[in-house]
């Protein structure tokens, strides 16, 4: 198996910029330049949009930003000691230890299994002393390589489930017990646990490690399931039955969550299980004493109480969203492979390859096509106006119906992993149904987003019922499917199911009929939505409101689609031309940025404006929102369609009044260029404006005025 590492992809005490994004880019760019990644762009998004989620910075000085990402060919880690550090988010200051951890898309287990040894070792104090100590790139390539090492390794670092020895200070405090309690030992405590994150690689082992070494200070018996990418080995069951308490440190969803059920729980993210491992080891312990503390819904369960302990229950806001993302993550990849393919139908078979074939009843071209003809038997368009025939005509009808294929999992999809995250593997089933009973009676994925909710808490309910034990094992693969699906499904058909699709069938009228100042105003609000938080959960929102809206292909749903895409590549285009036409309202980091946000913007990548609107917000977030609405109200207006779900400029084939979206975007992009450009202009100091400009760019990278004199603490 190939090196993770080389010296090439080593820097030591290096300035890569003064803030994250920067630091991500050179990183990334060490990577493609050693031929382990397409392009270093590409890479760079993929791991900054992964950033967007979630910061991270660790305590200590470290960061560990990572992806997996199409363009990465080869796992590889990038390693830059800084100097100075830069901010990656941790609570203690900035970063001087970054690893990129790059990962392949379709990486295999072997590699993401020692990408995820790395993020433990990186918990061990020793390690990264010797990493601030390590004299060349060699050094640090011979220090990873030992840790990543495929042989098994011994000690405390070799196993997540790691009792407290004989020889700890828990096990020595334990010992001495008996002198002030009669001679009698008291029994030790034993919590198993959950660690999960979206990408899998990262911080779900460094919180399982965290957790493990507080819980052998505690004197506690810990045993933790990692679900992450290289595959989790599920608990026993005898382990879970024997815990006290169960700690779940996910950002996801915890799979076969009912394995847990009844058991006292505390729950948050990997961030904090790796920040407080300790605080959460004493309230799983308080949970395990108290009984009205919350306990995992399921088999063998009453539920929830309505008390639970404080700091254990995440609010319901947190709760509701995280349902939520979880739909619509899932939902993603059908929305980008269906439109996509829908799009290169279109480029391929010609603007008619949707229409209804008259030869040959209740079929379009492409079904009819694909069904009746093959690629030795090419189709004939007999001279159809805006349809291609022969090999392209074929191409492009196969395209077409494997993208409506694609996009009729959209809101079951989207339905049953909402289910999913409330209710676990249970809930699948109904909420499927109840997302395709959705589009049946045309509610569509208004449907999809109420009937996935209402699916999971019909199927988590059943799932609380206590049953006698001859059935109880009929209970989730017999009793819950059928039940949940029976209640939740039949609720959408003979009460929710009509509504909704009014209320659908009344925005796509609306929408359809957009023209003149309604059509402007749609466009605002989309845009201020795609441009206020920069793929945050505003911007996703009015994405899901447009990509959920390519499966019906009306004119409406194209224009939003349209409208959206165009918005959101207004911010980084918006940065870019900002610092070109004047280059000295910004550091030489964000010079560099600005350059790459270029082609960011013109990928659709929002994210790309992000570094900009970190550092100063109050002056790029409202410039750029304006820019945006320029942009979405002149798209909107114009009634300019799109049949792609990203891809920004690249996807033109996919677009009618190609011109017109470009005009609205330049409008956008100039329009938040010179807002910005004056918003910093007027907001400058007058000792920014007196000092030389390298002492204006390193005030800025700290955030300290260089009249102040203050600068961001050295790190110890």
């Amino acid at each position: 198996m190939s090196a993770l590492i080389t010296p090439e992809l080593v820097v030591l005490d290096t300035d890569l910029g003064s803030d994250k994004a920067t630091v991500v880019r050179r990183l990334a760019g060490l990577v493609a330049d050693a031929g382990r990644a397409t392009g270093a762009e590409a890479l760079a998004g993929d791991a900054l949009a992964r950033e967007a989620q979630a910061a991270t910075g660790l305590p200590g000085g470290i960061a560990i930003p990572h992806c997996r990402s199409a363009a990465v060919t080869q796992a590889s880690l990038a390693f830059g000691r800084l100097s100075p550090g830069v901010d990656f988010g941790a609570a203690d200051g900035p970063a001087d230890l970054v690893f990129l951890i790059a990962a392949p898309a379709a990486g295999d287990a072997d590699h993401l299994t020692l990408l995820s040894a790395l993020a433990r070792a990186l918990v061990r104090p020793d390690f990264v002393a010797a990493l601030r100590a390590a004299a060349t790139p060699a050094d640090v390539v011979a220090l990873v390589e030992e840790v990543v090492s495929p042989q098994p390794a011994t000690g405390a670092s070799a196993a997540t489930s790691v009792p407290a020895p004989a020889t700890s200070p828990a096990a020595t405090q334990a010992a001495a017990a008996p002198a002030s309690t009669g001679g009698q030992a008291p029994a030790r405590r034993r919590l198993v646990a959950v660690s999960a994150c979206p990408t899998g690689i990262a911080h779900t082992y460094m919180a399982a490690d965290k957790l493990t070494a507080a819980a052998q200070d505690a004197g506690v018996d810990l045993v933790v399931e990692t679900q992450g990418s290289s595959g989790a080995t599920p608990l026993d069951p005898a382990v879970i039955r024997d815990a006290d308490a169960v700690i779940f440190a996910v950002d996801v969803g915890v799979r076969d969550r009912d394995r847990f059920a009844g058991k006292p729980v505390v729950q948050s993210g990997t961030k904090r299980a790796i920040n407080e491992p300790d605080v959460m080891i004493r309230e799983a312990l308080a949970a395990a004493d108290d009984p009205n503390a919350r306990r995992v819904p399921g088999s063998g369960t009453a539920g929830e109480p309505a008390a639970a302990t404080s700091g254990a229950r995440p609010s319901t806001a947190a709760e509701i969203r995280r349902w939520l993302l979880t739909g619509v993550s899932y939902m993603i990849p059908f929305v980008a492979a269906g439109g996509l393919l829908i799009a290169l139908g279109f480029l391929f078979g010609g603007y008619q390859i949707v229409n209804a074939n008259p030869d040959v009843e209740g079929q379009n071209y492409a079904l009819s096509w694909v069904l009746n003809n093959s690629f030795f038997d090419l189709p004939t368009a007999s001279g159809v106006e805006g349809l291609n025939d022969g090999f392209w005509g074929y191409l492009g009808a196969v395209c077409t119906v494997l993208g409506q294929a694609a996009f009729g999992f959209l809101v079951p999809a989207l339905a049953g992993y909402i289910a999913y995250a409330i209710a676990d593997r249970p809930g699948i089933a109904p909420g499927f149904v109840i997302g395709a009973v959705s589009v049946s009676v045309g509610a569509g994925f208004i449907g999809g987003l109420v009937g996935g909710i209402l699916a999971g808490l019909v199927a988590r309910w059943i799932a609380s019922w206590k049953l006698p034990a001859g059935v109880r094992g009929l209970q989730p693969v017999v009793i819950i499917p059928l039940l949940a699906t029976f209640i939740s499904s039949g609720i959408m058909v003979a009460v929710l199911g009509r509504p909704l699709a009014a209320a659908l069938e009344g925005l796509g009228n609306w929408l359809n009929g957009l023209s003149g100042t309604s059509a402007v105003l749609l466009g605002i609000i989309l845009g201020l939505m795609m441009c206020f938080d920069l793929g945050g959960p505003i911007n996703k929102a009015a994405y899901l409101f447009a990509t959920a809206g390519l499966a019906s292909q009306t004119s409406g749903s194209l224009v939003i689609m349209a409208t959206v895409m165009a918005a959101g590549m207004v911010p980084p285009l918006a940065m870019a031309l900002s610092t070109a036409i004047r280059p000295k309202l910004y550091t030489p980091a964000e010079r560099d940025n600005g350059k790459a946000a270029w082609l960011l913007g013109l990928s659709f990548i929002s994210e790309g404006a992000i570094p900009f609107a970190a550092a100063d917000p109050l002056r790029v977030i409202p410039s750029m929102m304006l820019g945006g609405a320029t942009t979405g109200a002149i798209v909107a207006a114009s009634g300019v369609e799109l049949r792609a779900p990203h891809g920004g400029i690249f996807v033109f084939f996919a677009m009618n009044n190609v011109l017109v979206f470009v005009l609205a975007l330049v409008a956008g992009t100039v329009v938040g260029g010179l807002a910005v450009t004056i918003a910093k202009s007027i907001g400058r100091s007058k000792a920014e404006a007196g000092v030389p400009e390298d002492a204006v760019d390193l005030a800025h990278a700290h955030n300290a005025t260089p009249a102040s004199g203050v600068s961001a603490p050295a790190r110890a």
